[in-house]
This record gives C-alpha cells, sequence and structure tokens, in this order.
C-alpha cells in the first residue's frame, strides 16, 4: 500500500511538472530579447555546419559560450520542428533539475522531503517563469544542480567517488554554459570547514587519490569546448577568430563580474527579487535549532546559497536570474520544515493573501482591457503592435484567472491556502502557454511583421535590414542581406543603400525608424508594422534622396537607444 502510495505521489508530481512547464511548448517562437538570438545562432549552426564558432548574421557572436545553442541545433536535427527545439532544451533542464532536488531530499531525509522539495521549487514563480523560456539559464541551473547533487551524495553520504567526479565534471559543464558554473565548487567551503570543526556525516577524504580526479573531471569538461575552438582559433591566423577568443574568454566572462558595464544596482538588490524566499523569517528558528545539533545536511545547502547571494551583490552589473541556481538547494533546505510551516496560521495567511493579490491584480487588469481604458489599450497596441481583437481577449483570459484564484481560495480554506496557490498558479501558467502563446506570438515574434513585408514585397524580391533585431532576420520568409549588427546604424545604412542602388527594381530595405536619417523621405517610404516595441519602415530606391550620413545628434541618439537595448 505505502508502494503505491508513494508512485501515485511521484507520477502526481511528474504530471504536474509536466503540464505546468510544458503547456504551449510548439506554439509560439522565439521572443526577444534573447531568445531569438539564441535560436538564429542555432539556425545558422544547422544551416552552415559551423558549430564550433556562432554566427550572428554575418558576424561571430561571442557573449556566451554555445553549449545551449548546440542543444537547441542538436533537437531540431532529430525532431526537425524549431518551435519544439528551440524550448526544449530549458523544459528538460528544468525536469532535471526537479529531479535533483527531490531524488537528494529522498535520500539526505525522506520521500516525502523530497516531494516537498520539487514542489515548492516547481511552483516558485523565478523558477517556472525561467523554465518557460529558451534562454541559458534553466541549462545552467540544471548542471550547476547537478553538481551539487553529486558533490553532496559524497560529502554527506559517501564516501561516492563516482559522484564526486560527476559533481566536478558537471560543475565544469556549467561553465562552457555560461562562466558563473564554477560557483558550484563553493559547495566544498562549507563541506571543509564543517570537515574541520568534526561535524558527523562531512567527510572530504582529501588523502584519497580519487579526490584529485574531481578536479580533473572539472578540466575534461571545459576542454571538450575549450582546446578545439582554441586550437582552431589559433591555428587560422584570423583576426576575427582572435578577436572573438578574447572577447569570450575575457571580457564576457572575469571582466564583466569585475567591471560591469550593465543592469546596475545597489547591493542589497537582492534581497527584493527573492520572492520564494518569503519563508524565510518562519524557517530560520527551525533552521537554528538543526545547526545547532550540527546537522550537516542543512549547513551545506543553506551557507551554499548565502554564498551565491554574496558572489552575485558583489559587483555592480545584477540581474534577478543571476541567482536562479540558488534555488534549488534553498528549496532543499526548506523542504524538512514545510510540514510545520503549513500548519502556521500567520504562514497560510501569508499565501492566502498573495493569492488573493493576484485574483485582484487579474481582475483589476482584465475588466480595464474590456472596458477600454486607454492606457492599457494604448501600450498594448501602440508598443507591442496587438491588435483590439487580442486586446479583448486578454481582458477575458485574466478575468477567468482571476475568478478562478478567487474560486480556489473560497474552496481551500483558511487551513489550507497553500493548495490554492498550487490551483491558481498551475491555471495561470497553462493559460498563458496555452492561450497566451498564440494571442502575443505574432507581435512579440515580429512573425507578423515578417509576414507582412514579404506579402508587400512579393516572392521575388530581395530584402536587406538595417539596424535589424535577431527575431527579424530569423522570422524573414527568405534569406535577407545583413550589414553587421553591431556596427553603427548609419553605416549599416549606407551599405544598404549601396546594396539596393545595384539592383533598384528588385531590392528593397526594411529599417527600424531609429535608424532612418535624414537621406530617407519619411513621406514616400511605408511603415511596415510595429513589433516588439519598434517601428519598421519599408525603404525603397526612390526614398533616397543624397548621402545617408549620420550627424554628431544622431550619433549620440544612436549610442543611447543601443545602451536601451543593452538592458533589455
Amino acid at each position: 500500500m505505502l508502494k503505491n502510495r508513494a508512485s501515485r505521489e511521484f507520477w502526481l508530481l511528474a504530471l504536474m511538472a509536466l503540464l505546468v512547464l510544458g503547456a504551449g511548448l510548439g506554439m509560439r517562437d522565439p521572443w526577444p530579447s534573447d531568445e531569438p538570438r539564441f535560436a538564429l545562432v542555432a539556425k545558422q549552426m544547422v544551416e552552415s555546419g559551423d558549430w564550433l564558432f556562432p554566427h550572428r548574421g554575418t558576424e561571430l557572436y561571442s557573449d556566451k559560450p554555445p553549449m545551449l545553442m548546440w542543444s537547441q541545433a542538436a533537437l531540431y536535427s532529430l525532431i526537425g520542428d524549431w518551435r519544439v527545439a528551440f524550448l526544449l532544451p530549458s523544459l528538460l533542464a528544468a525536469l532535471g533539475t526537479l529531479a535533483c532536488v527531490y531524488d537528494l531530499g529522498r535520500r539526505l531525509w525522506t520521500r516525502r522531503v523530497g516531494l516537498y522539495a520539487a514542489w515548492a521549487l516547481l511552483f516558485a514563480l523565478h523558477f517556472t517563469f525561467q523554465s518557460k523560456k529558451a534562454q541559458i539559464d534553466p541549462l545552467v541551473v540544471v548542471f550547476i544542480t547537478l553538481a551539487n547533487y553529486g558533490l553532496l551524495r559524497h560529502l554527506l553520504s559517501g564516501p561516492a567517488w563516482r559522484w564526486w567526479w560527476l559533481g566536478w565534471f558537471a560543475a565544469g559543464l556549467g561553465v562552457i554554459t555560461k562562466g558563473v558554473g564554477v560557483i558550484a565548487l563553493l559547495m566544498i567551503v562549507p563541506a571543509a570547514v564543517a570537515s574541520v570543526l568534526g561535524w558527523p556525516r562531512v567527510k572530504l577524504h582529501v588523502r584519497d587519490w580519487r579526490f584529485w580526479v574531481g578536479p580533473l573531471a572539472f578540466v575534461l569538461a571545459i576542454a571538450l569546448w575549450l582546446v578545439p575552438m582554441v586550437v582552431t582559433a589559433l591555428g587560422s591566423g584570423s583576426a576575427e577568430y582572435r578577436a572573438y577568443l578574447d572577447d569570450i574568454l575575457f571580457r564576457q566572462t572575469a571582466k564583466r563580474y569585475a567591471q560591469s558595464w550593465d543592469h546596475h544596482q545597489p547591493w542589497w538588490y537582492f534581497l527584493g527579487t527573492m520572492p520564494a524566499f518569503l519563508a524565510i523569517p518562519w524557517a530560520i528558528p527551525a533552521w537554528r535549532r538543526r545547526l545547532q545539533r550540527r546537522d550537516a545536511r542543512y549547513l551545506l545547502p543553506l551557507v551554499w546559497w548565502l554564498l551565491i547571494v554574496l558572489f552575485f551583490s558583489i559587483p555592480n552589473g545584477k540581474r534577478d536570474v543571476y541567482i536562479l541556481p540558488a534555488l534549488p538547494m534553498f528549496c532543499l533546505a526548506l523542504a524538512p520544515l514545510l510540514p510545520g510551516l503549513l500548519r502556521k496560521r500567520t504562514f497560510q495567511w501569508l499565501l492566502g493573501g498573495f493569492v488573493a493579490l493576484l485574483a485582484a491584480g487579474l481582475l483589476g487588469i482584465g475588466i480595464s482591457m474590456l472596458l477600454g481604458q486607454p492606457g492599457f489599450e494604448r501600450k498594448l497596441i501602440l508598443d507591442r503592435g496587438i491588435d483590439t481583437a487580442v486586446t479583448s481577449g486578454l481582458g477575458w483570459v485574466a478575468v477567468a484567472l482571476g475568478c478562478w484564484a478567487v474560486l480556489t481560495l473560497c474552496i481551500a480554506g483558511v487551513r489550507r491556502f497553500h493548495l490554492a496557490v498550487v490551483a491558481t498558479l498551475t491555471m495561470a501558467w497553462v493559460a498563458f502557454g496555452l492561450i497566451g502563446y498564440p494571442l502575443f506570438n505574432d507581435s512579440s515574434s515580429a512573425r507578423g511583421l515578417m509576414l507582412q513585408v514579404g506579402q508587400r514585397i512579393g516572392p521575388e524580391a530581395e530584402l536587406g535590414l538595417v539596424a535589424w533585431k535577431e527575431q527579424n532576420l530569423l522570422m524573414a520568409d527568405r534569406e535577407a542581406a545583413t550589414f553587421g549588427f553591431n556596427r553603427r546604424w548609419d553605416r549599416q545604412l549606407a551599405d544598404g543603400v549601396a546594396w539596393q542602388a545595384a539592383q533598384p527594381q528588385q531590392r528593397w530595405l526594411l529599417v527600424q525608424e531609429d535608424a532612418l536619417l535624414a537621406c530617407v523621405d519619411r513621406t514616400s517610404a511605408e511603415l511596415a508594422g510595429v513589433a516588439n516595441r519598434r517601428r519598421w519602415w519599408l525603404v525603397r530606391p526612390g526614398d533616397i534622396h543624397g548621402p545617408c550620413v549620420a550627424s554628431a545628434e544622431e550619433q549620440a541618439r544612436e549610442r543611447a537607444l543601443h545602451r536601451i537595448d543593452g538592458d533589455e
């Protein structure tokens, strides 16, 4: 009987995770700011056959290591559908993270603790939101969590040398996914301190030669990408490849951390971006009692979590997603306390208040949309290019979700508000995937804009892109000419005009409005549409009058716009 019950509870968790995280898979294209960039790079990998040096258009893309793009390209090669392939790595990574947290809780405490840890992580807003996006963060989180899993299996239940080696190897994979993967190894810091102080269960086994195989596994994982990339780049003698090496190995890692140039925030920024940590006031007394009993099962994940928050609080540049890797270990340390926390009336009222606020917000937004409040419509229609039929649909969805939240509060009752949280968030995430994706997709992905452009210029015309974004090239219905991506817009426009002049009857330019110089006659050029808060114009040779040279004022405006784009 107990075995059957355990099986049912596990499969309930697994099915709920698939429903919440997978709803909408295959129903949308990549959305900015990062998704189109990675999908475009992956698509160009498949088309060119060059997987070692990623390209964005004609330029090398050195902002991030290629692990995510490799995953997307490999999955597309297997299933042949970009709408599924670009999101599937995030889904698989999130499921893997949940599996690691569940199994750690089960092995270190009990099966029920493992379930509590996985449920808490699944419905942590930050985790679910990022797991439904095709960004690098879900992938680096699964490698860091897998590294934590292997290290803890050895440190707390060891010696378990294969898990120790796997932990180091997974940390190396995290590094070639996003440089910060190395933070997984900070788990050794509290373990070393606990071992020196004689805490029970914690053993490093430093004198065993197998201990030192771990760092070798870390180096091996990094070398899988680094060695062939460096050898090829240096052997080519190309200045472009050398610049790629310098950027990705130094500027985008150590220099970006030490001298971060965007997303500047105060040192206490992360204290206000961790809604999943609202349980801390209730948890601290219980954690203190367990630490006084020298229970290393709490010490290691909690100290590691604090080290991660400290690590990312030091540089000026901060984003809420930076501390996402700390969330799985926080949920693991919190899970044994959850049964007691859920019996506390104050904690239940906190959960109920969260659902009530969510219901009020959804009802307020939905009613405002349905009544045609100009603020909402202006924001959605003018900034996002969404028509009134879509805003009406969104209004009804918001009202329905608000009513559902109120209903769950009434049914759950005061002592079970946590069930209202689960029911409300489940319905919200499913609705977002199954209804929100199709409603927002044309405008958010630029598919609608590029479809209109293709229809306007005709199937035989050639298209050039100026001051383009990745979604424009990705969603174009034909091979489009580009004139650089990081180059100054005025130079792109000048090259585009020269390209167009070679075959004036056949070639069109699609230009972002902010890049239109005085040489373009806006009275004859056509407004192609609005997408992603940007207006785009179709320019023909007859719309150009005089040389396209930017004034000092126009160059300053472009630099300011580039800074804004970098903060998106």
